[in-house]
């Protein structure tokens, strides 16, 4: 007698992510558009609009968080940022952890290509190591909103303050719950300008460029290696990271202040200290952050368009930031050098760079350009009285994952919040990360055949 058996289907880990990401999607909506969750109606439309910002660590929103909700849908909230800071597969083996639950070999492969590392050894101790680091880093910044929250708006309500944006500013998803003007009313204040600066820079450097600098710190205090040694045994992933991720702050900061330097709306009028903190926070925020502390509609047309610059590049790999990310335009940058020299392979700090890390980048920047620029002609169709550099500004936002808005979120109709909606998912999850979750897998043996080469002009 034949027992029949029944084919279990298997997800690969791309698809296991996007489908995860959707779930969480839903279920927050669900429950933000519950009565329990806020002080008034919501649209269900609103509810999962805020729900996909959180869980894509965005931070466009359409309502007023610290008026709509409740204490309980601002916990739901904050779970669902932290959630989506952290990644589906690393609060799933959290979890599995709790359960004390022995982590299968599928399981240790699902980690390593989430986080691209190159062997399945210390997958589960990475992943432990990500969540402690994440925790004590929020841990630290809470206790320094604190000393300004506290004060301000009492015990209870500064704690839970603290813990609140110290996590949305460590995940980079720029929602607060103070009120309407995000951190504008703290455009002065050094305490928390700083804080959530340096929270925003860590959680964007990504989780491989913190365990290469805590190693090399380590080894720095111990006095067992000179600042020298350790920077040359430092990862490439890591010294690009690093480089990039100066060179983006500095010269954002210096553009902001250049271009906005006279705007009344923006730093006019403002002391020259305090113009030089905002144009650095700023510069800070557009790489994936979404607090600001001066308008973001009142910038001059320049201003927005430089931010979107600032913002199409993103933070780095590996961690909570969105964008391009930094390596990808190194990468490009670097790719474009070798070819105007009349070389073949990119060079970067005495190595050789890849071809296949090169045309990742090259494919990874022209899908999010294309998304970009169909996801802005969509609600430029949509909303058609709308400038085009406020809606630039929007989209933009939106797939790159940052949350800044030219004031123009809450007014766009429910097609136009669709749309956004879909570029914060694909901007979050990664548009490669969705086109190999469902692209068919070519054959091998298809390579077999060999086509003949022909030349196509360019330029």
């Amino acid at each position: 007698m034949e027992v029949n058996r029944k084919r279990r289907i298997r997800f690969t880990t791309m698809q296991i992510l996007v489908i995860g990401f959707f779930a969480v999607i839903m279920i927050g909506g669900f429950l933000l558009w519950l009565p329990i969750s806020n002080q008034k109606p919501i649209a269900f439309v609103d509810a999962l609009f805020t729900s996909v910002t959180a869980v894509c660590v965005t931070g466009l929103v359409t309502i007023v968080p610290a008026t709509q909700f409740t204490i309980f849908g601002k916990v739901i909230l904050m779970l669902l940022i932290q959630v989506g800071g952290l990644g589906i597969i690393a609060c799933a083996t959290a979890f599995l952890l709790i359960l004390r639950r022995r982590i299968s070999v599928r399981e240790r492969m699902m980690i390593q290509e989430a986080y691209s590392m190159d062997s399945l050894s210390g997958m589960v101790a990475m992943i432990i190591w990500v969540i402690k680091g994440t925790f004590l880093v929020e841990g630290i910044g809470a206790l320094f909103y604190m000393i300004q929250f506290i004060p301000e708006f009492g015990v209870v309500t500064g704690f839970c303050y603290g813990i609140f944006h110290s996590i949305s500013a460590f995940c980079n998803a720029g929602i607060d719950i103070i009120g309407d003007s995000s951190f504008q009313q703290y455009a002065g204040n050094p305490l928390i300008s700083i804080v959530t600066m340096f929270l925003i820079m860590l959680g964007g450097l990504g989780f491989p460029v913190w365990q290469d600098v805590v190693y090399g710190l380590k080894k720095f205090f111990r006095r067992q290696e000179t600042p020298r040694a350790i920077l040359r045994k430092m990862h490439l992933h890591s010294k690009v990271v690093l480089l990039m991720t100066f060179i983006m702050i500095v010269g954002g900061a210096l553009g902001v202040l250049l271009l906005d330097y006279s705007n009344p709306e923006t730093l006019g009028g403002r002391p020259f200290g305090e113009k030089v903190l905002a144009s650095f926070f700023q510069s800070v925020t557009t790489r994936t952050a979404g607090f600001a502390t001066i308008s973001q509609n009142g910038i001059s047309e320049a201003g927005k368009f430089w931010s979107c610059i600032l913002m199409f590049v993103g933070g780095s790999p590996g961690g909570t930031a969105g964008g391009v990310k930094t390596t990808t335009i190194a990468l490009l940058f670097l790719n474009c050098l070798a070819v105007i020299r009349g070389g073949q392979d990119g060079e970067c700090f005495g190595r050789r760079v890849r071809i296949e890390n090169i045309r990742l980048a090259s494919v990874l920047a022209t899908v999010f350009l294309g998304i970009l620029v169909l996801g802005t002609l969509l609600v430029s169709v949509l909303e058609p009285e709308v400038s085009f550099s406020r809606v630039l500004y929007e989209t933009t936002s939106a797939i790159c994952t940052v949350g800044l808005s030219a004031d123009l979120t809450p007014s766009l109709g429910t097609p136009a919040k669709i749309v956004l909606m879909l570029m914060m998912y694909i901007g979050r999850v990664g548009p490669l990360t969705m086109a190999f979750a469902f692209a068919a897998k070519k054959n091998p043996k298809d390579n077999i055949r060999q086509l003949p080469s022909r030349g196509i002009l360019i330029g």
